[in-house]
């Protein structure tokens, strides 16, 4: 297999095009026969040269036969290799000088989907027939124009064996249901739409469906169905509604109706991604599709809305519009990412939401965006474009189409998206097309505004400051810059969107600029949009009558990291004044960041030093929590301290222990200082409320638990241990009773961690396995939960799990459950050292087997679980060496094009 380099530079259209494609698809057991007409054309721009040869992609196919208009292609005629079929389109009587020439291409293949552990193209999955295409899938399937700018009229007819098979769909509408005279069955179906082969999706299963109804506000009635393995029934409740509200929200928001007659969602265990938006026949991993509350998370009910309205919204934002080559991925994903968060902040907590997203953009993507890793949001070249469904293809993506929406305002942007969707109906386009749009209807140049999608790297804003009392003016002067990344040393200014505001000792001040333009998001100017294009601005804002503090990046109007040294009592101020919910988080994690820094240079066995630093945070917590007008969802996610993961990635290089010993410092200050208000807060929750998974509900119990991890703490580490057992007690009976399993896995987790509950941790697990052996998700949060235990022997857990009956390494929700749990979020642990102190390299050699073994069968999931040991840049000394040693073992084997491309760019 070829690791040819394709870069954005040599993109040429293609010199045919495919107009209509009927598919005949013949499932049988050990062979499936797949017979593809294609009506095709010339492209008229295209050269004589270009025409010469017709190069159609395939994989893993047998050709049975090729013929063209109704005649055989010799084998002379044509080319074979791993990577397609080339037709020397010269050698047969057509003439190629003839920009009207059009003909059939019927290609008949053979192909063995229960033989394909690769999860792309035709594959089975629990004895059921499914195919995922994106990116380049369907090329598995036959031989076929693989690429998202040939888009085609589709029908497809499946043949099966009807008593076995009895759900038999593909995308469109139904055309034809019959029993064939050899007592098989044939379905026939029709998508309207034209769409690339990406698209292309093709279900037959012994499944059950949920039905419900949608009318669209021209009255049209679409039927909605969610097929699920007969088990699964009473778990399709909460995807349906949330389809339903996708669907009213898109017309409600963005004008957007639905276009066919049927929607349809299938669940499927074995799926390398989330879900894939397939016109009219959605695939949906199980994980994003099936809730019930004795099943399921309230981050998983959570998870489910978004991922259903996520595909839904695709409809418009990646199948009537889609992309031109895939290149422009982050075209309809980070479109789609950022309407998707609109939906789900309209729908729960718009701060919480906001939150967690910016939370995994600094933890997740800002580290990859730090590494050997990073690439531009629109990258310049790639050799496996599955490489590059990444964080910052999807969620920097959103916030560039998130900035844009800043800039222009609500109004403005709809009539963007307005434009963008209306002109460009049926086409596959590219970045320009959808900025143009935006341009367009708010007469602006977004040219520099570009650099968000060419450049790769995170931008850095330097703050000083300088209050002159008797002027009253205050100065900001801002510095931007983004460090070298691996395309490229030399970065030119962004356009950044700063949304600010400035805090006197009673409330919001008055915001006038000196010689600077702002745009006022609120009507007494206490709120301002200040875009810095330049690498150095200096802003002065007048008649300021005290020394303000000044709040940037209110909402995170940009994806960038600021550096500005604000004392305790001015983050203070934002904390409890912010009329800005993200803010006063923001001003909260930077308190708590302050005081793990200066953790970290304090001896281990200098306690007094680490109280009187850990003291004005556990007095400001206690503060928060006696305050009962304070939102509990706010609460919940101030007490969450910044992940180890965000730590490491704001450190150029990391003393991992001594970083973790900080953060166990405050967080163990803060159980045994606020014990009495978390005890408080635990026993007025109503345990034997009836569960909701809504916004409200979710926030009494998300800080209900964290209460109880904190109190636990106490009793486990700290000066609470003669209440250690009633404690225990208490944890023991939520995990028996809960009656959701947010409360139940939470107190599973509690007592995993806690040393003084090994015996009941242990019972519990045993139990927690038995009662819900049947249930595979539910099992999955128990892999889980052990490979993220902090204990010195957790490498050994996740060793003998894997040998578990339920655990299957060919499964991608196991693998993630299990060794990327563990190696991607159990950092202590993956970084582990030696009883003598010195760095172990017995995980990273773990990985790199887990990697060369899972290539083998799919190269997708192989590529995405190495990614922990391209951190090595972070580690300094030995840690570093054993990380890289990993990679080199790794890149000395016969591997997949995945994974070398990601170890070479590493190393």
């Amino acid at each position: 297999m070829s690791d040819k380099t394709i870069y954005l530079k040599d993109y040429r259209a293609p010199a045919y095009w495919i107009d209509r494609t009927d598919l005949y698809v013949d499932l049988r057991d050990d062979k499936t026969t797949v017979i593809n007409q294609m009506s095709m054309r010339i492209n008229p721009e295209a050269s004589a040269e270009e025409r010469l040869i017709l190069a159609l992609h395939g994989q893993e196919l047998e050709l049975l036969s090729l013929e063209l208009n109704g005649q055989i292609v010799a084998p002379d005629d044509y080319h074979l290799d791993g990577e397609g079929l080339s037709i020397y389109m010269d050698r047969l009587e057509l003439d190629l000088a003839n920009n009207a020439l059009s003909f059939e291409l019927t290609v008949k293949t053979q192909i063995e989907p229960q033989n394909n552990t690769s999860l792309e193209g035709l594959y089975k999955s629990s004895g059921m027939y499914c195919t995922q295409c994106e990116a380049e899938g369907f090329r598995k399937i036959s031989y076929y124009l693989d690429r998202p700018d040939v888009m085609s009229e589709f029908f497809t007819s499946i043949e099966a064996d009807g008593s076995v098979y009895p759900v038999m769909l593909s995308n469109g509408n139904k055309l034809e249901d019959t029993i064939l005279e050899s007592g098989r069955r044939l379905v026939r179906w029709h998508d309207p739409h034209k769409k690339p082969a990406y698209l292309f999706a093709l279900v037959a299963g012994d499944l059950e469906c949920v039905e419900d109804y949608f009318t669209t506000k021209s009255g049209r009635k679409v039927l909605l169905q969610i097929f699920v393995e007969a088990k699964d029934l009473d778990k399709c409740q909460h995807a349906m509604d949330s389809l339903k509200n996708s669907m009213s929200w898109d017309e409600e928001v963005y004008g957007r109706e639905y276009d066919l007659d049927i929607f349809m969602i299938v669940a499927v265990d074995d799926f390398n991604m989330g879900a894939m938006e397939n016109k009219g026949l959605n695939i949906f991993n199980t994980s994003c599709v099936l809730a019930k509350a004795e099943t399921t998370t309230d981050a998983g009910f959570q998870r489910v809305e978004a991922v259903v309205a996520h595909e839904y919204f695709h409809n418009w934002s990646g199948n009537r519009v889609t992309c031109r080559d895939w290149f422009q991925l982050s075209l309809k994903e980070g479109f789609t990412v950022f309407r998707d968060a609109q939906f789900s902040a309209d729908m729960g907590s718009a701060t919480v939401k906001r939150v967690e997203d910016v939370s995994l953009l600094r933890s997740a993507q800002f580290a990859e965006d730090g590494g050997p890793l990073a690439h531009a949001v629109r990258p310049a070249s790639f050799v496996e474009i599955s490489n590059f469904y990444t964080l910052t293809i999807y969620e920097k993506g959103a916030e560039i189409v998130r900035m844009l929406h800043t800039l222009l305002g609500e109004e403005l942007f709809r009539q963007g998206a307005d434009l963008y969707f209306d002109r460009h109906d049926g086409q596959a386009v590219t970045v320009e097309d959808f900025v143009a749009a935006m341009a367009e209807v708010s007469g602006r140049d977004f040219k520099q505004f570009m650099n968000w999608y060419q450049q790769a790297g995170t931008p850095e804003l330097n703050i000083s400051e300088n209050y002159d009392e008797v002027a009253r003016e205050y100065k900001v002067r801002i510095e931007q810059y983004c460090r070298p990344t691996p395309e490229s040393n030399e970065k030119q200014p962004y356009l950044v969107p700063l949304n600010v505001s400035l805090w006197g000792e009673a409330g919001a001040l008055a915001i006038r600029l000196k010689d600077q333009e702002a745009d006022f998001e609120s009507s007494d100017n206490t709120q301002a949009i200040i875009e810095l294009t330049e690498e150095v601005t200096e802003l002065c804002f007048c008649d300021v009558p005290e020394r303000p503090v000044i709040s940037l990046l209110r909402g995170f109007s940009a994806p960038v990291k600021l550096h500005f040294q604000r004392d305790h009592q001015q983050l203070l101020r934002l904390m409890t004044m912010e009329s800005d919910g993200f803010t006063r988080w923001d001003a909260c994690q930077t308190l708590l960041l302050n005081a793990i820094a200066e953790l970290e240079t304090v001896a281990s066995d200098d306690t007094k030093e680490q109280q009187y630093l850990c003291q004005p945070i556990a007095e400001a917590f206690k503060a928060l929590l006696q305050d009962d007008n304070v939102d509990p969802a706010m609460v919940a996610l101030m007490l969450q301290l910044p992940s180890l993961s965000y730590l490491i990635e704001l450190r150029q290089e990391v003393q991992l222990e001594k970083l973790d010993a900080a953060r166990e410092i405050l967080r163990l200050a803060i159980a045994n200082a606020c014990f009495q208000e978390f005890k408080a807060i635990y026993q007025a929750y109503d345990h034997a409320e009836a569960y909701q998974a809504k916004a409200g509900q979710i926030a009494k119990r998300s800080l209900k638990n964290m209460a109880l991890s904190y109190l636990m703490l106490a009793a486990d580490k700290g000066d609470q241990g003669t209440v250690s057992e009633q404690l225990i007690r208490s944890c023991v009976e939520q995990f028996q009773h809960a009656n959701n399993m947010s409360d139940q896995i939470s107190a599973l987790q509690v007592l995993l961690n806690a040393n003084c509950a090994e015996q009941q941790a242990k019972q519990a697990l045993d139990s927690f396995y038995q009662q819900w052996k049947s249930e595979t998700l539910v099992v999955n949060l128990w892999l889980q939960s052990q490979a993220l235990r902090r204990s010195s022997d957790a490498l050994e857990q996740v060793d003998t799990l894997k040998q578990h009956p339920a655990y299957d390494g060919l499964n991608p929700n196991k693998v993630r459950s299990l060794i990327g749990a563990f190696c991607g979020q159990n950092l202590m642990a993956f970084h582990a050292s030696d009883d003598d102190g010195q760095p172990s390299d017995k995980a990273y050699q773990f990985l790199a087997k887990e990697v060369l073994a899972l290539d083998k069968h799919n190269p997708q999931i192989a590529a995405r679980l190495l990614v922990p040991l391209t951190r090595w840049h972070k580690f300094g000394g030995t840690r570093q060496s054993l990380m890289k040693t990993a990679l080199q073992s790794i890149a000395e084997r016969e591997i997949s094009k995945d994974v070398r491309e990601l170890v070479e760019k590493s190393l």
